[in-house]
């Protein structure tokens, strides 16, 4: 039944349970609550602060490296709105810090075995990069820089790294340093802990998927027994005695301390469950065993933070002694009700034991019910004193709590002393109030740091209004002096366009009679290329006759030198007839006389040849001149053609000339006509830019309206929350 308590612990235990098993699902709501309550505060934490650095990133994207002045003040507005950050950084893409919050850390050279190398490496292990929550490890530069808003402060730290890419080539990162020890104030929330003397909120390991030598089960968070500030009796630092030994930390609850049961040497089941299942609850008797031995109760949650690869789990806890002591009114009541009927009915009987025999019985009647009467008025005392007015004070004193809180000027830095009431329902009444006091100061700080950042931005948004006003006004000038100029543009524009239409009607007639012009001279060239065609023919012709009458002559001359041959064989032979005349004598004169003759005409006819060969002669050489005269007429001739055709080509040319000139106007018309339609469009557009910016200067008058209204309301606001007592120290 008591199972690993035995029965000396499990008893008392086991009646506690009993008394409150009423109580159990309000127990496991409470749980759940805190468990749910936690994890969201962490992953909305986390996503605020990863949009810190995206915000930085995106006002450094203009930002020259040159502007150190400039990045300073980035960088200092980020650091101070993002106070759980110790510091910011920016690594370059060789690993080196190339600036920093923190001027002691600027040159830090980050290698490949680094100590934050496995999260820089996840950051570039995809194409473009990705965040990477990295984390905790130890590093020393966290404990050097010093705490950021926690007051435990070790070297134990959690990394932002956001990855700068630029054309697909890393570039380097942007990095926020948090000490570890901040996620264990926002889930331990101490002065708000329902639980004070046992609860403890812890996150540990459950799959390690980046830092694979954390194995599961290992302490991610502070303990609220490591320091002595948290908690009641014995701490972590000091060593938690146990049967088995002491439980124990060197440094620091993270990465040291795994969550298992001295006794087994194994996960307690609290941690050991919820890795397995990823979800667990258990808070009846006898709970389970935690590292120091002891039962305890609660809720076990896994989750993965924004941009961690890791799986993380959370356990809330209480002592099962703590969460069950709780003995109600209506038990206390019915206890003092119980102990004044028994001493009543005690003493009835030994007031009635001493009256038998000795008084009437109407005396004894009389005597019984006084002394009833007075018992009871001493029991009506008794409950009044130990009861009522026990539990009317506990009321008043939470009633006077409340109303000072409730008039909208109270302290909330002020908590109730549980310790001033009983343990019953106003205990835990109060305890709730606490925590609810508590959770609406931490409220009331973010919503008075809130209004401090809009007050400050509405201030910069101001400045930066005013600056944009008279920039406005500027341009709006600039733009009506642009307006006027392209308007006057525009009537140029109309002007040249009526031009180039009168233009283009002028070039159209002009080229109408050009075109008539050099149709006529065209039909007169055509008309004297036919005739040089039909002389150039002609000439061709007679060149030929003239050319057979030169082969006439030729003939002739051959036939006059046959002649003059047969003329000297005449002469030949005359002479040779004389001599032979001679020769013969008296018989051959008459021979000789006839001989004589023949060669009279011989040479008669050699003369006569002769000047018929002479007149050949010369008629021949009249016709070669001729000939040469034709040949010339005929080049001269073609000459002539040739240039007719290349005046017929000119005055072709010039007709197509003129039609290309006649285009090109047209096209200019046809240009000047799309200037003009864009010039109306302009004008439209000015007109709509004109009133645009006219628009544009009453929506500026009106946010600088709006904005003063703004610093109104945020004074306002200021001035509201400056009505409650906030402890300034806490930042959550």
């Amino acid at each position: 039944m008591f199972d690993w308590l035995g029965w000396r612990k499990g008893l008392p235990l086991w009646w506690s349970y009993r008394l409150n098993a009423r109580s159990k699902e309000d127990v496991e709501d409470i749980f759940v609550g805190i468990a749910e309550t936690r994890m969201n505060l962490l992953q909305a934490w986390t996503l605020e602060y990863w949009g810190h650095l995206d915000r930085l990133l995106d006002q450094m994207k203009p930002w020259d490296d040159r502007d150190r002045s400039g990045a300073e003040r980035l960088f200092a507005k980020a650091h101070m709105r993002a106070a759980d950050f110790s510091e910011i950084f920016l690594l370059d893409a060789a690993g080196t810090v190339v600036f920093s919050t923190d001027l002691r850390h600027r040159g830090q050279k980050y290698g490949e075995d680094g100590l934050i190398a496995p999260g820089l490496r996840y950051s570039r292990g995809v194409p473009g990069g990705r965040k990477c929550l990295y984390g905790p490890y130890a590093d020393p530069w966290t404990l050097t820089i010093g705490p950021s808003t926690s007051s435990f402060h070790d070297k134990m730290t959690l990394l932002f790294i956001t990855p700068i890419v630029w054309h697909g080539e890393w570039q380097g990162a942007l990095c926020g340093r948090v000490p570890n020890d901040v996620i264990g104030d926002l889930i331990q929330r101490e002065s708000g802990h329902v639980y004070p003397d046992s609860g403890d909120n812890y996150l540990f390991m459950a799959k390690p998927e980046l830092n694979k030598q954390i194995a599961p089960g290992t302490a991610l968070s502070r303990s609220r027994f490591e320091d002595r500030t948290f908690t009641h009796g014995e701490n972590l630092k000091d060593g938690v005695t146990t049967d088995w030994g002491v439980v124990s930390v060197k440094e620091h609850t993270e990465l040291e301390l795994m969550f298992t049961d001295p006794a087994t040497g194994e996960l307690h089941p609290g941690v050991a469950n919820t890795i397995r299942s990823g979800s667990n609850l258990f808070v009846a008797f006898p709970g389970y065993s935690d590292y120091r031995h002891i039962p305890v109760i609660g809720k076990g949650v896994t989750f993965q933070l924004p941009h961690c690869p890791d799986v993380w789990g959370m356990m809330c806890e209480g002592d099962l002694e703590e969460v069950y002591r709780i003995r109600g009114i209506a038990w206390r009541q019915f206890r003092l009700h119980l102990g004044l009927i028994a001493g009543s009915g005690v003493l009835t009987a030994l007031l009635a034991y001493a009256l038998a025999g000795r008084v009437s019985p109407a005396a004894s009647g009389l005597l019984l019910g006084g002394a009833g009467i007075a018992f009871g008025l001493l029991a009506s005392w008794v409950l009044h004193r130990r009861g009522s007015e026990r539990i009317v004070g506990h009321m008043r004193r939470l009633n006077r709590f409340i109303r000072i809180n409730a008039e909208g000027k109270g302290d909330l830095t002020q908590r109730l002393d549980t310790r001033q009431f009983d343990n019953d329902e106003t205990r835990d009444l109060a305890k709730w109030i606490n925590n609810m006091i508590d959770s609406l100061e931490g409220i009331m700080l973010q919503v008075k740091l809130a209004s401090s950042d809009v007050l400050s931005s509405q201030r910069v948004l101001g400045e930066s209004t005013a600056n944009t006003a008279v920039a406005t006004e500027r341009m709006n000038e600039r733009i009506s002096a642009m307006i006027l100029s392209i308007r006057s543009q525009l009537k140029d524009i109309d002007v040249a366009k009526d031009v180039a239409g009168e233009m283009r009607g002028t070039l159209r007639m002009l080229e109408d009679k050009a075109s008539a012009q050099i149709a006529v001279a065209q039909g007169e060239v055509e008309r004297i290329g036919d005739k040089m065609r039909q002389i150039s023919q002609k000439v061709a012709e007679t060149n030929g006759t003239i050319g057979a009458f030169m082969q006439t002559t030729q003939e002739i001359r051959n036939v006059l030198q046959v002649i003059e041959e047969i003329s000297a064989q005449t002469n030949l032979l005359a002479l040779n007839a004389s001599i032979e005349a001679a020769r013969v004598g008296e018989q051959g004169r008459g021979f000789a006389v006839v001989a004589a003759e023949i060669k009279k005409l011989a040479e008669l006819t050699r003369q006569s040849t002769m000047e018929v060969s002479d007149i050949v002669q010369h008629i021949y050489r009249n016709a070669q001149h001729a000939t040469a005269s034709m040949e010339e007429g005929t080049l001269v001739v073609g000459e002539g053609t040739e240039l007719v055709a290349a005046a017929s080509e000119i005055l072709g040319a010039a007709k197509a000339d003129d039609s290309l000139k006649t285009q090109i106007v047209d096209e200019v018309v046809v240009l000047m006509e799309k200037i003009a339609t864009v010039s109306m469009q302009n004008r439209s557009i000015s007109t709509e830019v004109e009133g645009k910016v006219q628009e544009l200067m009453t929506d500026i008058v009106g946010v600088r309206h709006t904005s003063h209204h703004v610093e109104a309301i945020t004074a306002f606001l200021q001035q509201l929350v400056g009505q409650f007592q906030l402890t300034e120290a806490r930042r959550r």
